[in-house]
């Protein structure tokens, strides 16, 4: 029985892990991009660095989808290691949403940490 309530809540928390993940995935691109133009395996390198694992599957839909909002424009560059390549960039109204998802992060970090400090 104890197991069967560990597995519960074990798939509980990845769920809520899951589903947090997928929320700030944007922003972490967006900041990456806002950086400086990125290839997409290099966005997963960054992601990866500091402990975000993302696949291909999950990246290139999430890109195709803030190209198609006019929020990351790309441009084609010659690769010396096989095809031309992608590369990722902000534009001018990517960079006005990512001011305003900053704004919204720290709004929600600031209630997730009153919450945290307030006794009831």
């Amino acid at each position: 029985m104890l197991e069967n309530i560990n597995k519960m809540t074990e798939g509980f928390i990845e769920n809520i892990s899951s589903q947090m993940r997928k929320g700030y995935l944007e922003y972490c691109v967006l900041l990456l991009i806002n950086k400086k133009p990125c290839y997409s395996s290099d966005l997963i390198v960054e992601l990866k660095k500091v402990k975000l694992l993302v696949v291909e599957g999950t990246l290139y839909p999430l890109l195709s989808r803030l190209k198609n909002n006019g929020i990351l424009s790309y441009r084609w560059e010659e690769s010396t290691q096989g095809p031309p390549r992608k590369y990722y960039e902000m534009t001018d109204y990517g960079k006005i949403v990512l001011n305003e998802i900053e704004k919204t992060w720290t709004n929600i970090s600031q209630v997730i940490e009153n919450i945290k400090n307030t006794e009831i």
